[in-house]
């Protein structure tokens, strides 16, 4: 992990303090109602624990994507076996460069956001790769400070976003209610909505009390050692609803 990309030098994670932020992170989804499958570490790949980056998944099929940085680029390779095995239809993004975090799944079509990670040849493919699957999608502008779109907003419910105040100011957000984040809590806008909770890094009490406020079922989860290498509750896991598993359930 002492290898991972980062965008500022917080100094480096700990190695345990990682492992037990990612244990509460899978305990949290178990608690929500996951069926949580974890896969081996991939050592040769230093920011490999967060899986949403290099594929993207849906009840329809899965998605490798093209991560821009060379170190990133074998892990879409390595996930494959994987999810092919768990779904019938697997697309690779043919050209251009674009990560998982850029893109915003909603029921008003999937958002795609150019950001560094996520040029306009990679977002382009990506929407015909959707549109394979059936999804409809826009490809959007993330303010040049943002690392990813979802470092700036994720989604509460059907109708609501949180978002950081510099990502509604863009006015991409327009059709949806919005949930401000605290100032300086703006890392918060990468939370994560699993069933009827909302998973919130526990550095962010003041959001957490607008959240609780608002309504929501908020579920803290420490984060502050992922964090020193740019990532967030979304980063770390691939979600789908699995018609067929629930209709055995």
């Amino acid at each position: 992990m002492d290898d991972g990309l980062r965008a500022i030098d917080l100094g480096n994670p700990t190695y345990e303090g990682i492992c037990a932020e990612h244990d509460a992170y899978t305990a949290a989804l178990r608690s929500a109602g996951v069926d949580v499958i974890v896969l081996p570490a991939l050592e040769a790949f230093p920011d490999s624990l967060f899986v949403e980056d290099p594929a993207l998944v849906f009840t329809e099929g899965a998605i490798l994507l093209r991560p821009v940085a060379p170190s990133r680029a074998g892990e879409a390779r390595a996930l494959a076996p994987t999810l092919r095995r768990l779904f019938d239809s697997v697309l690779e993004l043919p050209s251009g460069q674009a990560d998982g975090g850029d893109v915003m799944v909603t029921n008003k079509g999937v958002f795609i956001g150019l950001s560094d990670r996520t040029d306009r040849a990679g977002a382009e493919a990506l929407a015909a790769c959707l549109a394979e699957l059936g999804r409809n999608s826009s490809i959007v502008e993330t303010p040049d400070d943002v690392l990813h779109l979802k470092s700036a907003c994720s989604l509460l419910d059907d109708e609501t976003m949180l978002c950081t105040p510099g990502l509604a100011a863009t006015g991409i957000l327009a059709g949806f209610r919005q949930v401000a984040t605290a100032n300086g809590e703006e890392a918060a806008a990468n939370a994560l909505r699993v069933n009827d909770a909302v998973l919130v890094g526990a550095g962010f009490p003041r959001t957490i009390e607008r959240l609780g406020t608002a309504g929501y079922t908020v579920v803290s989860v420490e984060t502050s050692e992922i964090g020193k290498i740019d990532a967030g509750l979304s980063c770390m896991s691939l979600r789908w609803w699995d018609s067929a598993v629930a209709a055995s359930a």
